[in-house]
């Protein structure tokens, strides 16, 4: 699978990697429903077996459980790929989640999150959101004594804006964004792209197929299939009207795909790497068959009709 240099560092990921939101399962405030312990090892194992050398996580995605899938997965693993893992969320025995990024926290998380994944050094750890964005600084600041330390590798962020990252750029440089980006959420493109192409600033995009709205395999009757704990429940784009609009895109894109022979899915991450800022696409999924559908989007390069064609629908979306 190809790869792409993350930023200024000497991490070369495939330009796929690995999510594992999901594999959190249900029971707090953003999980999806049950889910597997063993089908979320088995999509591990696989998407290594497919190329894929980087997996994403978060301390709070199943409130612990995702990082400790994977630790558990790679474990015995003779050479274990890059993992990239988040901090700065805090949780309630509710499943309630809110923002925390006080140094001692910072400080604790990492150690709770070296434990869960069974390494000594985390190859990528970022801030998950800049919340409370007064306490951002001291955040960063934890993280980059934690670098020094040898216990992180690197030091990223998640979901900062142009201004917040320069006020972190300040103290350390800042090795990768992890910003939302897909046909349905283009915000990145306004300014945060150039701005981490002009400061070698790695960028690894998160949910390009809109949690699941974006594959071609979604209805109005899955929503309704969603289990209770699944966030999407109450996520505005699969609620009327944005649902109808959105799944009238798909009928769209699906005509663009099939032409190839591809899947609405590879389509979705195919167009966000068509941008040469975009160092990886984070690609969920939660069984072996999901990643094994999106990961051959990795060789597809998308033709010069085929962008302009997505682009006439975006512009009417």
């Amino acid at each position: 699978m190809k790869t792409r240099k993350l930023g200024w560092t000497d991490l070369d990921l495939t330009v796929i990697g690995l999510g594992t939101w999901a594999m959190g399962g249900g029971g707090w405030q953003f999980g999806w429903g049950p889910q597997e312990d063993r089908e979320s090892e088995a999509a591990i194992l696989r998407a290594l077996d497919l190329g894929i050398n980087w997996i994403d996580t978060a301390a709070v995605y199943g409130l612990g459980r995702s990082e400790e899938i994977v630790g558990k997965t790679l474990k015995n693993l003779s050479e274990k790929p890059p993992i990239a893992t988040k901090c700065g969320r805090e949780w309630g025995l509710d499943g309630k989640v809110w923002g925390n990024l006080k140094r001692e926290r910072i400080l604790s998380e990492i150690e709770a999150s070296l434990q869960r994944l069974q390494v000594d050094v985390i190859d990528l750890y970022q801030i998950h959101q800049p919340r409370p964005d007064e306490d951002i600084e001291e955040a960063w600041g934890a993280i980059v004594d934690a670098v020094k330390a040898g216990k992180i590798r690197y030091a990223g962020v998640s979901n900062f804006s142009v201004s917040q990252l320069h006020r972190v750029q300040a103290i350390h440089p800042v090795a990768s964004l992890q910003p939302p980006y897909s046909m349905l959420r283009r915000g990145v493109e306004e300014e945060l792209l150039q701005f981490c192409a002009e400061n070698e600033i790695g960028v690894v995009v998160y949910s390009p197929m809109q949690k699941g709205l974006l594959t071609g395999k979604f209805s109005r009757e899955r929503f309704q299939e969603l289990p209770e704990d699944d966030h999407r429940r109450r996520d505005p784009m699969f609620l009327e009207p944005q649902l109808s609009s959105n799944l009238e895109l798909v009928e769209k894109l699906r005509l663009i795909a099939e032409k190839q022979g591809r899947t609405v899915a590879q389509l979705a991450i195919g167009w966000c790497l068509r941008r040469p800022e975009v160092t990886s696409a984070i690609v969920g999924a939660r069984r072996s068959s999901q990643i094994e559908e999106t990961a051959p989007a990795a060789e597809w390069d998308l033709s010069t009709e085929e962008l302009a064609a997505i682009d006439g629908l975006l512009e009417d979306y």
